[in-house]
């Protein structure tokens, strides 16, 4: 959070490490040109690739050595001469291709940070549906699919399949989109590889990104420009088209035949923690479209995943970089936070106006108002006391709810020699602070001051963080989860600007005064006043004639030139929207533990955070799972988070486009996911905050939190949201045991609990840029209102006909148009399902038009950690009977109660268990059986018949 001031929170002190004048004097050129630096030819025109020998093949796979074919052209670098390749077919569907330096001098992510699977142990190379094929000189390579061998290959490095170049710039201000030839490029500064891909192919993920285009990336067809896709983690207000938080070097390419009207999906990893772009885009006339790599470091590790659905592409990527954490149960809960809550007596206000208000609430947090001086693991004594905040949490612990802090990565040093802060000091103590090159403390700038950060290379690191989280509890503190912020990292100065400076001189920052200004579309502050309520005096306040939807602009393509060579500029400029990589985060020469330079780990610096607060957890509240949300993220950073969207806008534009955002992070297998409800910066406005209440609902992740200063937007503030939040809780609350289900088939084999429509329904190809619309799991279909002054909402029912969606208040099949109004979102049960439902249990049963319906449940204790004894259930209807299995060691206690069975002709008679009974009703108008009072145990075997 917080990004919006980064633009103007600079300090005076002097900028040592990293400074552009010292960068200025370092050479650039690699050949004598009279000053005995270096040069570059920065075109890869003369690059002459490698050529392939010394090939050994085995069960698994093959390597082979790679030779520099001619003169090195050092582009952006220096040309690395011998390379090794390492193909190895995981599994079935995976196939693992390496190519690194045969010196090992290159960057390569460890094993300590990202766990790889092991080689496999059976042989796949005769069996596996990927092949990788190759030609040795020029090296170039392209894997198809066994099944399909004939079409056009998933992945394809050979140039006579790539457009002719050079390419001229598909930006004219900005050279660097050109394409000047596409040989396989390995330097120490530079690397660079391209595939063909087939004309306009679907292509989603490579975020994080905010992409004007949707859930769809622009591949430069069909009037887009095409994509560069920038990974380098940022702290920036959720901006569009640009590099922001997180870094997802993952594809998921859905590929459509439109000549047999057959699709299949299939997906790459290029497994690397660079800065790079990723270009998307189809040059003009070409028949193919195609992806180009262009990374300053590192090495190329490429994983391909042969699908052939989507889902078992995004399953198959997790299988190599970790499957999702076990989310306790209350964290499908309603959590509320804002910046601004004060002292602790406005969050026992707060927690007492949602309970009168009949709103559940099931996690409170708070931001760094909780701090004394914005320190991290302190409480303010004045307004944060430890026995009131400790009384507080008991008091929310007593009621089954639950308090979140806030942790910022910058750690506060102490000022002079009277200054007591045990977490610096402990830090020091222990050797857990990145460095300078020359060995003394790098020192940014956060909000207590100048700020050291936690090196998590750092042998030392974990029990230092353990130690800090555990005295937090002890002075009150006592939190169930922690949320992460900050974590790119975030400094508000560039470089290391506290080296030098005079601590003292550097008070914390200041919020006192500030203003927040802006409203959402449609709604005129100037005219209506700052309330922002739907109706003042019986008068709509909604400006707009009509409904409207915001056109989003792509920004300007380019990046700050930099001159100069070294960690702080590389040769090659990606294009970081901000311009120099050291600007508002660490200086890229900044040094970790192990000789590692901040340039080559930056963008996993969120991620070793969230492992590190993990297993610091585990330790301080052992037994029970962890909850984290954390804001920057990186492939593997499942296993250790939950993540929200980020510093959002009070937007209706915004309410859209968290969609996209949640689709997208069930690719990166981090399915807990959600946007600040209601919008972030910006006041709110009644009607936006309804509609958002409504949406977050249904997604994973479900917290509303905003801006210090704006406008209150807690759901009882208004009584239309209030109204609208109970409605959309209570069916939320209801679906917890299908949520559960859905995240434990996450975290046991990586299965995404939110999909795109066209996930279920892959050769209907006007899903493939819906992104309005989501499914939970395969049978809840979500179809929100989007903009303002609707009362009605279009939508698309997939199954061209063949479904039958029916409506889950009323259970009637869906109508053409869905009425929408205030405080009702659309919500449709797919056919063929069968979904348990809390409060108390009960089953709902949805028969298609062959009378058949399935579904399964996941039930265990929701905390422990690990998970303890579980149990299985399955339901199958068929034939005018249900059927539920139920295996495992758990015991459930609480009883099914109701069964209601959708699609089903007046039945004469109901037998339960073999024996008829009178307890069921039917309702005409829905085919609806209904039969109550069941209290049938889910710890054996049911059965329930109808005729």
């Amino acid at each position: 959070m917080f990004s919006l001031l980064l633009g103007v929170l600079y300090t005076l002190a002097p900028t040592v490490w990293g400074d552009v004048s010292q960068r200025a004097t370092l050479g650039n050129k690699l050949a004598s040109n009279g000053t005995g630096t270096p040069s570059y030819s920065m075109n890869v025109t003369d690059c002459p690739g490698y050529t392939l020998g010394s090939l050994h093949e085995s069960d698994i796979g093959l390597t082979a050595q790679l030779t520099l074919a001619g003169p090195a052209c050092n582009a952006f670098g220096r040309d690395i001469s011998n390379l090794t390749i390492e193909v190895t077919y995981q599994s079935q569907s995976t196939l693992h291709v390496k190519i690194y330096d045969t010196a090992n001098q290159q960057f390569t992510i460890p094993e300590s940070v990202i766990e790889r699977p092991a080689a496999p142990t059976t042989s796949y190379t005769g069996k596996s549906d990927l092949l990788f094929n190759f030609d040795a000189a020029p090296f170039a390579f392209w894997v198809t699919r066994r099944s399909d061998p004939g079409a056009m290959p998933l992945f394809d490095t050979r140039t006579s399949s790539l457009p002719p170049t050079p390419i001229p710039p598909f930006n004219a201000s900005d050279p660097s989109t050109a394409f000047d030839g596409f040989p396989l490029v390995f330097e120490d500064q530079y690397l660079q590889v391209a595939s063909a891909l087939p004309y306009g192919t679907n292509i989603y993920g490579l975020g994080e990104v905010i992409a004007s285009s949707g859930f769809r990336r622009d591949i430069g067809t069909d009037g887009g420009v095409g994509t560069i896709q920038t990974h380098w983690a940022r702290d920036v207000a959720d901006p569009i088209d640009q590099n922001m938080y997180g870094s997802h070097p993952i594809y998921v390419e859905h590929r459509y035949n439109a000549t047999t009207g057959k699709a299949s999906a299939s997906g790459v990893l290029l497994l690397n923690a660079a800065g790079s772009d990723i270009f998307l885009q189809t040059p003009p006339n070409s028949k193919v479209s195609l992806i180009e790599y262009r990374l300053i470091g590192g090495i190329m590790d490429f994983y391909f995943f042969s699908g052939p659905s989507d889902a078992e592409v995004i399953a198959q990527y997790g299988s190599v970089i970790g499957y999702p954490m076990w989310q306790p149960a209350w964290g499908f809960g309603f959590h509320l936070c804002r910046w601004g809550y004060h002292n602790v007596s406005d969050d026992i206000e707060n927690v007492a106006r949602m309970r009168a208000a009949g709103i559940p609430l099931e996690v409170q947090w708070n931001d760094i108002d909780l701090y004394h001086a914005y320190r991290d693991f302190t409480t303010d004594p004045v307004s944060f006391p430890g026995d009131e905040l400790r009384a507080f949490i008991r008091d929310l612990a007593a009621n089954n709810q639950h308090y979140i802090p806030i942790t910022d990565v910058g750690i506060a040093i102490t000022v002079n020699s009277t200054d007591v802060y045990d977490p610096f000091t402990r830090g020091v103590e222990e050797d857990v602070w990145i460095k300078n090159p020359d060995g003394s403390l790098y020192l940014g700038q956060v909000w207590p001051g100048y700020t050291v950060y936690p090196d998590w290379f750092s042998e030392n690191i974990l029990s230092v963080w353990t130690e800090a989280l555990r005295n937090w509890t002890e002075i009150g503190v006592e939190f169930s989860g922690i949320w992460l912020d900050m974590n790119e990292p975030s400094s508000f100065c560039s470089d290391s600007c506290g080296t030098g400076a005079n601590y003292s001189a550097l008070a914390p920052m200041s919020v006192a005064g500030m203003v927040v200004t802006g409203y959402p579309e449609c709604y005129n502050e100037t005219e209506w006043g700052p309330s922002g309520n739907m109706t003042i005096n019986g008068t709509s306040t909604n400006s707009c004639t009509s409904s409207t939807t915001t056109v989003v602009e792509k920004r300007g393509v380019g990046a700050d030139g930099e001159k100069g060579v070294n960690l702080n500029s590389p040769p090659y400029a990606i294009h970081n929207a901000i311009g120099s990589l050291n600007r508002n985060t660490l200086a890229t020469n900044a040094t970790h533990s192990g000789g590692y330079a901040e340039l080559d780990v930056h963008n996993m610096f969120g991620l070793m955070e969230e492992k590190t607060t993990h297993l610091a957890i585990q330790s301080v509240i052992p037994g029970k799972r962890p909850f984290l949300i954390s804001r920057s993220t990186f492939p593997s950073a499942g296993k250790w988070t939950g993540h929200w969207l980020g510093d959002n806008y009070s937007k209706w534009q915004y309410l859209y486009l968290n969609i996209q955002g949640v689709l997208q992070f069930q690719i990166y297998q981090i399915p807990m996911v959600g946007a600040d409800t209601c919008g972030f910066n910006g006041n709110t406005d009644e009607e936006l905050c309804n509609r958002w209440m409504q949406l977050s609902a249904f997604v994973p992740f479900y917290r509303n939190h905003n801006i210090y200063a704006a406008l209150p937007q807690e759901p009882y503030r208004w009584e239309s949201v209030a109204n609208a939040s109970r409605i959309a809780i209570a069916v939320r609350y209801s679906l917890l045991p299908y949520w559960y289900t859905l995240f434990a088939n996450s975290s046991m084999a990586g299965l995404p609990p939110v999909k795109a429509l066209f996930y279920e329904f892959p050769e209907e190809s006007e899903l493939f840029t819906v992104d309005r619309q989501w499914l939970i799991g395969s049978d809840i279909l979500v179809t929100p209102v989007l903009t303002p002054g609707a009362t009605t909402v279009d939508g698309i029912f997939p199954g061209r006909g063949s479904v039958i969606w029916r409506d889950w208040y009323t259970h009637a099949v869906r109508n053409t148009t869905l009425d929408a109004p205030i405080s009702h979102i659309n919500v449709h049960i797919r056919d063929n399902s069968a979904l348990t439902r809390e409060g108390p249990y009960s089953l709902l049963v949805s028969l298609n038009a062959a009378g058949t319906a399935f579904g399964t449940a996941y039930v265990d204790d929701g905390i422990s950690f690990p998970p303890g004894p579980s149990r299985s259930l399955t339901f199958q209807a068929a034939k005018g009977t249900l059927k539920i299995e139920s295996k495992g060691e758990y015991t459930i206690l609480q009883k099914l109660e109701t069964i209601t069975v959708l699609g089903v002709q007046k039945p004469s008679q109901v037998s339960l268990q073999g024996s008829p009974i009178k307890g069921w009703t039917y309702k005409e108008a829905t085919e609806e059986l209904i039969v109550s009072n069941t209290s049938v145990s889910l710890d054996g075997q049911t059965t329930l018949a109808w005729k």
